[in-house]
């Protein structure tokens, strides 16, 4: 079965995470070990080559995974902010361990397959990306994703393009600010067209119900803990954004408009442990080149820029601008010399 791995590297981690919650002790570790050490460890230790599956043979069950994992994210926000709340009387180190575990999921997973969802033509699988995104108060990149990041990629046009020389630090606030702002006017300006309502009503109103709904449940505590959630998936998701596009612009050509986006603009993990518990986010050139191939079939091909590690270890090596800077600055321009030499 071509979704067993990814059954094995993104559901295993709702048993471990729901166990924690209720039981505390060394499940708690056991789930935050499991999306933290075992991934890494996995990734770097173990050579597993894994090939693009057939779409048209894999399309059904790959969309029936994402809805489960989809309805799975719903369970473990709740029973996350119940946990981290005091609710199922952990501790207060297990409730720690349980934040940073189910943050980890929430950023690398629940983001990740949302992300994929939110590109089928279905409306239904959509809309179930669309309220997984908005239960962690980010609902906008709906709109910003797709209509944003995906028209002008590698551009500084697109919120999420951090050109060369430009750090984490510096791009983080740009990036949550201008996602949303960019995002909203595009959503205004085709309400105005088509007589709707724009999206960003159903984006804030959702977000604004889960918090109440955590408030009444778990009280100021509950509050907490989701926003915690929120801004701990939200800066996950930045820093993949970040990773994947730092440097690899896109050159301006004569006529004022940009070359036509390429492998050479994306970077790419052949990590497989993690690429499978992100449902192939790591394989982003194809998928910018296809954003409605479904996961399973994104390739990962020789001419396509690699990450010199990891996902989870690029991320931190990120937060350390020099050592980020010395690593990827010629990495990157190298890339786009070899892109541009075969070109010309």
């Amino acid at each position: 079965m071509p979704l067993l791995p990814f059954v094995l590297a993104a559901v295993v981690p709702v048993a471990f995470l729901t166990m924690g919650a209720f039981l505390g002790g060394v499940w708690v570790w056991v789930a935050l070990i499991y999306v933290s050490v075992f991934a890494f460890t996995a990734d770097e230790l173990v050579a597993r080559p894994t090939t693009a599956a057939d779409p048209d043979k894999t399309e059904q069950a790959a969309n029936a995974l994402s809805t489960g994992i989809a309805l799975a994210h719903f369970w473990l926000m709740g029973l996350g902010v119940a946990a981290v709340a005091g609710a199922t009387g952990l501790g207060l180190e297990e409730r720690i361990a349980a934040f940073i575990g189910f943050g980890l999921y929430f950023g690398q997973v629940s983001i990740a397959n949302a992300h994929e969802l939110i590109h089928r033509s279905n409306r239904r699988l959509f809309n179930l990306g669309k309220w997984v995104f908005i239960s962690m108060l980010y609902g906008h990149v709906t709109t910003s994703h797709r209509l944003l990041h995906h028209a002008h990629v590698a551009t500084p046009k697109d919120p999420n393009f951090p050109p060369k020389g430009m750090s984490f630090y510096r791009y983080l606030p740009r990036s949550m600010a201008q996602n949303f702002l960019q995002g909203y006017r595009i959503e205004k300006a085709r309400a105005q067209h088509s007589g709707r309502m724009t999206p960003y009503v159903s984006y804030i109103g959702g977000a604004l119900g889960f918090v109440a709904l955590s408030a009444i449940a778990f009280g100021p505590a509950g509050v907490a803990a989701l926003l915690g959630f929120a801004l701990y998936a939200q800066f996950q998701h930045a820093m993949v954004d970040y990773l994947q596009h730092y440097g690899l612009e896109r050159r301006l050509m004569p006529d004022g408009r940009y070359e036509p986006q390429g492998p050479h603009h994306s970077w790419n993990s052949p990590h497989w442990f993690t690429s499978l518990m992100t449902v192939n986010v790591t394989r982003h050139s194809d998928h910018h080149a296809n954003p409605g191939r479904v996961y399973p079939a994104l390739r990962l091909n020789p001419d396509m820029p690699v990450l010199p590690y990891s996902l989870p270890a690029m991320g931190v090596i990120a937060l350390v601008p020099a050592l980020w800077f010395r690593m990827m600055d010629k990495r990157a321009a190298r890339v786009l010399q070899r892109a541009h030499g075969e070109n010309e």
